[in-house]
């Protein structure tokens, strides 16, 4: 049987936390592969403690076909923990899965692929034992993202509610999307310097701390940014705000423009906060997510 996907190990000679750093789940997301690789090659004899698995590639059957999801048309990022002997994908799942288990704390780097643009963030699920949640805050800190935001517990097919059910420290990254960012490659990289530090595995190294939003919200569904403003049609999506922007519930977020020209349904904030999330492709199928808005306004745990 093929190998589903490579992986490296890097050692230290003193025992500590055994890491896990992932890139590669969508096929059409490169910077965390690039990082990841990049990491393979300046951790290699740098490590102070502990062990750290690299896998860059993650879903090689979605990665060479420059997409999102494999052959099967399964989504790696909703089949989780997966069927050893099932589709290409729920092999994946189950092997990646298994490995999340065995790790002690995990990193999953996405972007928003060919569709979406997103505001560089660390995410992870809330969770109900305060030491793995304490822990995941640390970590999505550690990273050093302009955004920091935890969501509801309950999405299921994730890496992340593998390592939620094994209760493992999980957070995942967003950065970037649409056209290729270089300089995400290097915040990727530095992130996850970041984390290791936080946990003795590298040297500490003072570094500027960026100013952060912090959110932590707990309704049912926050964090599946793909049924956003969903558009009620197909058309292409002219947006009328770009990432970054304060939007009030009820303010016009764009339109859709209809094949014969005509102006098409227009797309309202379904709630206050900052835009995070735009479509990068214009055209949109109806049902499609068009703009991700995060709620500023909730409160964080450093306010509690």
């Amino acid at each position: 049987m093929a190998e589903l996907f490579s992986s490296r190990v890097i050692k230290s000679a003193k025992e500590g936390p055994q890491g896990l750093i992932i890139a590669g789940v969508h096929g059409d997301e490169y910077e965390p592969v690039l990082a990841v690789l990049e990491l393979m090659n300046l951790l290699e004899g740098k490590l102070a403690s502990g062990s750290v698995t690299l896998v860059p590639i993650t879903n090689r059957n979605a990665y060479f076909s420059a997409a999102r999801i494999g052959e099967d048309k399964l989504d790696l990022a909703r089949t989780c923990p997966g069927n050893a002997n099932g589709s290409i994908t729920e092999q994946v799942a189950a092997e990646i899965s298994e490995m999340i288990k065995k790790a002690d704390f995990f990193i999953d780097m996405h972007t928003g692929g060919d569709l979406f643009d997103i505001s560089p963030l660390s995410g992870y699920m809330l969770h109900p034992n305060s030491k793995v949640l304490e822990t995941q805050r640390a970590m999505a800190e550690a990273f050093n993202l302009p955004i920091v935001w935890g969501t509801s517990p309950e999405l299921e097919g994730r890496t992340l509610s593998v390592a939620r059910d094994a209760n493992i420290p999980a957070i995942y990254t967003e950065n970037g999307g649409g056209a290729f960012r270089a300089e995400g490659v290097d915040e990727l990289v530095e992130g996850c310097e970041n984390v290791l530090q936080l946990f003795g595995m590298l040297p500490q190294q003072k570094k500027e701390r960026k100013a952060m939003v912090k959110i932590e919200d707990d309704q049912p569904g926050s964090g599946h940014l793909q049924v956003m403003h969903p558009a009620p049609e197909e058309g292409i999506f002219l947006p009328s705000v770009d990432l970054g922007d304060l939007v009030t519930k009820g303010d016009k977020l764009g339109c859709l423009l209809r094949e014969n020209g005509e102006k098409g349904a227009e797309i309202p904030a379904q709630q206050s906060g900052m835009v995070f999330l735009k479509r990068a492709v214009p055209m949109a199928k109806a049902g499609e997510a068009l703009v991700g808005i995060l709620p500023v306004n909730k409160k964080v745990y450093d306010e509690k």
